[in-house]
């Protein structure tokens, strides 16, 4: 349980290495294949920076707006050290709370956190400790920059990954190939040809001495109001090892009233 506490939290930080677009800027040169295993060409007839706004303006318009979240999500895992599978509670209030427990396999609670936009709560309820760190802790141990809106776009399935330059870019059948540059990683994303809904995102460090790579597919997504919601998504990290991780939403809803508890008994000693 402390094994999957970690690594889910290393990969929503991983995950969420650059932040929402904030300007679109011109096609540069298509990279190497050495960069990335798919040749992405740019068709020089074309009005390129258009294409470029169009895109990015398409992804932002899918984004899922709300007021509060909550979920019951299965998660199961495979790394070096073997498998397991548990049961996440999820509950947001957007720009404000992200509240989370983690259930094992028999049913019994093992972790929950209360997260803030610039700490966050920590408490074992099986070792009976609570934790207090700051958002910038996380940041450490994963050694990736992301902030409490970053986390919250990750959870929801909004783009989190779209503020690095478009580089190139390729309608094929299967979907819309598009390749941007960021800080932290070069991400090829897969877009739905029609409505540009994210189908799959291929992350790789563009730091070279680093070899991390990440593979997140988006699939079942379902109509909820006015939006596309994904309920199963498949995660491969690795790096000097490889963890799989698949997460299927159970149950979901958005804007329903909810509460937040996170009563911290009195025996608990800090961690």
């Amino acid at each position: 349980m402390k094994k999957y506490l970690f690594y889910a939290i290393a990969l929503m930080a991983m995950v969420v290495g650059c932040r929402p677009a904030k300007k679109v800027q011109r096609i540069e040169q298509s990279i190497s294949k050495k960069d990335t295993a798919v040749t992405v060409i740019v068709t020089p007839a074309v009005d390129s920076f258009s294409i470029v706004k169009n895109i990015v303006d398409s992804i932002n318009k899918r984004r899922i707006d709300f007021a509060t979240f909550s979920a019951k999500i299965k998660v199961d895992y495979e790394g070096k050290d073997g498998g397991d599978q548990a049961t996440a509670y999820v509950r947001i209030q957007k720009d404000s709370i992200i509240w989370l427990s983690l259930t094992g396999a028999l049913g019994i609670e093992g972790y929950r956190l209360m997260i803030s936009k610039d700490s966050f709560r920590l408490m074992n309820k099986l070792q009976k400790t609570i934790q207090y760190r700051s958002i910038a802790y996380l940041q450490e141990i994963t050694e990736v920059p992301f902030d409490f809106y970053s986390l919250q776009d990750v959870i929801i399935g909004n783009p989190v990954f779209i503020d690095s330059n478009i580089v190139s870019y390729k309608n094929t059948e299967k979907g819309l190939l598009v390749l941007m540059i960021g800080n932290v990683f070069k991400n090829l994303l897969t877009l739905e040809n029609i409505d540009y809904r994210i189908m799959h995102s291929k992350l790789d460090d563009v730091n070279t001495l680093r070899n991390r790579t990440c593979d997140i597919t988006y699939d079942a997504y379902e109509k909820s109001n006015n939006f596309y919601f994904s309920t199963k998504r498949r995660i491969s990290v690795a790096e000097k090892s490889k963890l799989d991780i698949n997460v299927e939403f159970k149950q979901y809803n958005f804007n329903k009233p909810q509460d937040y508890p996170f009563n911290i008994p009195k025996n608990y000693k800090h961690g």
